[in-house]
């Protein structure tokens, strides 16, 4: 048989989400350290981005032909849902994405040293200035484009082969107007796994903001699954036979 067994798929779950928070995440703290005291401006806004867009092509490359590189707990409940991922799978998938993002999260300490912890690890947070409905909002939007973005690339209409440049570009897109406002974690596991380490590293985490983030992130990636269903499915989606073939996930 030429499938991978279950614990392949959360082998590749668990490192495609490392790798997105150590790249991704990581370019925070990296900035930090390389600008001293100048803190993070448009250009680095767009660098940082940019790491999280290369590294979201890469695993969906790397890893997509082996658990779907989800690597984002809003995609996987988007997809079960929507009945096109069994939510049997759905608990794994949810733990694997959760310890990739802290160990991506451990080993930007460790490449980067104290430094990274005492510049914020690369938390996503938002400011005393912003109320809490504006960050519930800015993570719901940025969230939403990502997953109806992925919905759209692997709808069986979709050309083929461009899933990993689209989403990845897509990432790109969402962090820049949304970063101001709440660093654009727009992934439970993102949000969640650098808490944890700067936590543990004795940093300053707003737990009281993590519902917020959890909470905009889910609904987000069950709505936009809901409303790609409704704007683009046809009669033929509900047929017997593209239900058993399913989108080109």
């Amino acid at each position: 048989m030429d499938t991978n067994r279950r614990w392949q798929t959360l082998a590749a779950e668990f490192l495609g989400t490392a790798f997105l928070v150590f790249v991704g995440v990581g370019s925070v703290p990296a900035a930090l350290i390389m600008n001293g005291d100048k803190g993070i401006g448009f250009a680095d806004l767009g660098i940082i981005a940019f790491a999280f867009g290369t590294i979201v092509v890469a695993t969906v490359y790397v890893f997509g032909y082996i658990s779907g590189n989800h690597i984002n707990p809003a995609v996987t409940v988007g997809l079960a849902v929507t009945g096109k991922f069994p939510w049997r799978e759905v608990p794994g998938y949810l733990v694997a994405q959760i310890l990739g993002a802290t160990l991506g999260a451990f080993a930007i300490a460790g490449v980067l040293g104290d430094k990274a912890s005492k510049l914020g690890l690369g938390v996503a947070s938002y400011g005393a200035d912003v109320p809490w409905y504006q960050g519930f909002f800015a993570e719901f939007v940025g969230t939403f484009l990502l997953v109806f973005t992925v919905f759209g690339v692997i709808y069986r209409k979709a050309a083929a082969g461009w899933a990993g440049l689209v989403i990845g570009l897509v990432v790109f897109a969402a962090i820049i107007p949304v970063a101001p406002t709440t660093g654009a974690s727009i992934n439970p596991a993102r949000t969640t796994g650098p808490m944890l380490v700067q936590q543990i590293l004795g940093g300053q985490v707003h737990w009281e903001q993590w519902p917020v983030y959890i909470a905009a992130e889910l609904l987000a990636g069950l709505a936009a699954a809901l409303a790609f269903r409704f704007i683009a499915h046809t009669p033929t989606d509900t047929s017997p036979a593209t239900s058993t073939e399913g989108d080109k996930s």
